[in-house]
């Protein structure tokens, strides 16, 4: 087991406990935020320090999501079976899973998942399904010499077979440690965020340069303040022009908006397992579907009999009730089970189990009694093809040929019973006989999950692109596509995808149905469609599906999906219901169109926060706010109404682009109120307005920023309704219960300016209002809802 030969798989994923805390907790914003909140306490301004509470919850939020992926990913796992059966000293023994060994003999019977890669070695009617690996539904015959994977599950026969692949070299583990691979969920809002922040990386050290420089100017040069210890208010009014840059209250409020989202999904059954993949699903433009647990339930139902023969041969329920019964019946034989019942009735003498490379069965009763004979069950084309029996027969077989040919076209899956009168097939010389007469045909389908329908209709209505991708046969694929309401031709063969990637492009475009679709090929088809500019979302519940679902842009897993397919998914649909992904897209819509709205309050905040840094920097003006002057303004005007209008109900449709239209926003109304609350500093400093207190000046300045604060939600909120409006009037009845408290006056170091400041206060916020209704006008014209 040292030397790599015992089954255990490496668990790590590419980013540890350590790396997430460095990732979220050890960057430039939280160093800069870091040591601003320090240097505020040891200059006993602990007021001017709120900020730092923002700063703790973002990186808290950051820690617990990516850490949640990772446990996620973590306990990705193929295999379920826990034990295992080896030949070992001559016995059979049942060992753990991960002490499988190279070259141990596993024991298969039915029902066992193989637990490593083998060579089978003895086989007796040993068939695999191997749907979870390949998403091929129809299980494969497993002759001597023949490879069994690991995940795989017997569903017949029994035999044993020699371990040649364990660990990490298996196939299952192969598929695992690609799927932990870690990687987060593409989010326009993210990362339209982590871009801002970088600008303002950037802009941060210059600005705060020339803000030191200003400060310093306006209290008589850098010699004087350091002499006269004014360069502490400096100080204080730097650290005020930096954080107020940094939209900290816009990050936290839209890891909350997600976090919302995904509470309110969990209540309908749907689980998030990464908060930006509320958004994910509004953003999507095709979406890939797997046939088996998505479109269907993944099992086989009995769907009728189709007589042939006329009279029909007696005692052919008999047969079929015994095929039912029979031990070693394979799924399409026991689906007979609640239509045809065994009575016990003749005795079988001889019986031939079903065999995948068959594709029939068969059971000889003795002879006396009606029914006495054999009975053949199997695919038409293969027990009655050139076993006419004479041109007596040849009309007959002929005619079931064509009827199960065109119940098979309506996607069906079509079993002719047989018979043949005075012949015995043995189990050891499994030869069909010359002659046979067909008596009925038996049709099977798929069951389509009720909510398939529905749900495909509501996707095409929204414009969404529909890609079915399934490993079974193409045609069957097509047929299942055409019974939920799809218009398409017939499958696409993935056996001849090109391997040119742009050619892959191509077919991608053009197609709309594959199948015999391998799991590598799923994800480079998810990743083609990518690079012609899609948004993919990918649904499945096989670990076929495990690759596609990590590329694609949003994994969808049903419930009934395997523990590795879940691992990788986005979103898990709990209880299975298709139906809820609508519900998913309305709440990402809520979700983004409200991050929307609130970021332009926030970024406005942070245009003018610059602006009027370098402004009154380059022109010696003392920055006009203490950092806890700019809490009362930013909470206020932006961090309590956004929260509210975050969480309201918005039904607006995705439109890409959602950076490009808040700066087209936000920067001009940061630069209108920039130039307000220059020209009030400009009024007081040319008139001596302010006097010799400079809290005068910065009540002002406050009061103005206040007004325009409140003017730019108004504009943002609309149309208003009576929620918004309560939220706008609730924040103005703040705004004057505030500045005429004396406990807050004393704390956010404010007082009621003379009254011709107070007059040019009201000016400078009245025009700049004006001035933001008419930036509205333009915007809304350039980006209509």
């Amino acid at each position: 087991m040292r030397h790599g030969l015992a089954n255990r798989a490496p668990d790590t994923t590419s980013r540890s406990l350590w790396e997430i805390v460095r990732a979220n907790v050890l960057t430039l914003f939280n160093a800069i935020v870091g040591a601003s909140f320090v240097v505020l306490l040891l200059l006993g301004s602990w007021q001017d320090a709120l900020f730092g509470l923002a700063a703790v919850g973002n990186a808290v939020i950051g820690v617990v999501q990516e850490y949640r992926a990772k446990r996620s990913l973590d306990r990705l796992a193929v295999l379920e079976a826990p034990l295992a059966r080896v030949l070992r000293d001559g016995t059979v023994q049942e060992i753990p899973t991960a002490d499988v060994v190279l070259d141990d003999v596993l024991v298969l019977r039915a029902g066992d998942q193989v637990t490593a890669d083998a060579s089978v070695l003895e086989s007796r009617g040993l068939e695999a399904d191997e749907s979870l690996l390949t998403g091929e539904s129809d299980p494969v015959d497993k002759d001597a010499g023949t490879e069994v994977l690991s995940g795989s599950i017997m569903v017949a026969g029994r035999g044993t077979a020699r371990v040649i692949r364990v660990g990490a070299d298996s196939f299952s583990s192969r598929i695992a440690a690609d799927a932990k691979r870690f990687s987060l969920v593409n989010s326009e809002i993210r990362n339209s965020l982590n871009r801002i922040l970088r600008w303002l990386t950037w802009a941060l050290l210059p600005v705060a340069l020339i803000v030191a420089n200003g400060e310093m100017q306006s209290r008589g040069g850098w010699e004087q303040a350091i002499a006269s210890g004014t360069w502490t208010a400096a100080l204080v009014g730097v650290i005020a022009s930096v954080i107020a840059m940094i939209p900290l209250g816009l990050v936290l409020l839209s890891s909350v908006a997600f976090a919302v989202g995904g509470v309110r999904l969990a209540g309908n059954k749907v689980l998030i397992q990464e908060l930006a993949a509320v958004e994910g699903l509004a953003r999507v433009d095709v979406l890939c579907l797997d046939k088996t647990g998505t479109l269907t339930e993944g099992r086989i139902i009995f769907d009728g009999v189709h007589e042939l023969a006329a009279p029909a041969e007696p005692g052919w329920e008999h047969a079929l009730g015994w095929f039912a019964a029979d031990p070693e019946a394979n799924a399409t034989s026991r689906c007979l089970e609640a239509a045809f019942e065994h009575d016990g009735g003749n005795l079988a003498v001889s019986s031939v189990p079903f065999s995948s490379a068959r594709k029939w069965s068969s059971v000889t009763f003795d002879g006396g009694a009606p029914g006495s004979g054999t009975w053949i069950l199997g695919a038409p084309e293969v027990v009655l093809t050139d076993r006419s029996g004479g041109p007596d027969a040849a009309p007959a077989a002929d005619a079931a040929l064509g009827r199960a040919g065109r119940l098979a076209e309506s996607g069906l899956r079509t079993v002719v019973l047989a018979y043949a009168a005075d012949t015995t097939i043995m189990a050891d010389d499994a030869t069909l006989p010359a002659v046979v007469e067909p008596v009925v045909v038996l049709t099977f389908r798929e069951q389509i999950r009720p909510d398939a329908r529905q749900t495909l209709d509501y996707f095409r209505d929204e414009g969404v692109e529909l890609k079915v991708i399934s490993g079974d046969d193409p045609r069957t694929v097509a047929a299942i596509a055409r019974s939920v309401g799809l218009d398409v031709g017939e499958g696409y063969d993935a056996r001849q995808l090109p391997a040119d990637p742009r050619l892959l492009e191509e077919v991608m475009d053009t197609n709309t149905v594959f199948g015999r679709v391998s799991p590598h090929q799923k994800k480079d088809m998810v990743a083609a469609l990518q690079r012609r500019g899609h948004t993919v979302a990918m649904t499945g519940d096989g670990v076929n599906d495990v690759l596609a679902l990590k590329e694609a842009d949003l994994g969808i897993a049903m419930n009934s999906a395997a523990p590795a397919t879940k691992a990788v998914a986005r979103l898990v649909l709990l209880d299975g219901r298709f139906d809820r992904l609508p519900g998913v897209v309305a709440e990402g819509r809520r979700v983004i169109a409200n991050i929307e709205r609130v970021s332009k309050l926030f970024l406005s905040k942070t245009a003018y926060s610059i602006a009027v840094a370098v402004s009154f920097g380059l022109l010696n003006l003392q920055f006009p706010f203490l950092p806890r002057q700019l809490s009362f303004t930013d909470g206020l005007t932006i961090g309590i109404p956004s929260f509210f209008l975050a969480l309201m109900a918005n039904t607006r449709r995705y439109r890409p682009g959602f950076l490009r239209r808040s700066l087209f926003f936000a920067v001009p109304a940061g630069l209108i109120v920039t130039t307000s609350l220059l020209g009030l500093n400009l009024y007081a400093q040319s008139s001596g307005a302010a006097g010799d207190a400079p809290e005068t000046l910065q009540s002002a300045s406050v009061l103005t920023l206040s007004v325009m604060g409140l003017w730019i939600l108004a504009v943002v909120s609309r149309p208003l309704d009576a929620k918004k409006l309560a939220v706008l009037l609730a924040m103005c009845a703040i705004l004057l219960i505030l500045v005429n408290l004396p406990l807050a006056q004393d704390f956010f170091h404010l007082v009621l300016p003379p009254a011709d400041l107070l007059r040019a206060a009201g000016a400078a916020a009245v025009g700049g209002g004006l001035a933001i209704e008419l930036l509205a006008l333009i915007h809304g014209r350039k980006f209509p809802r």
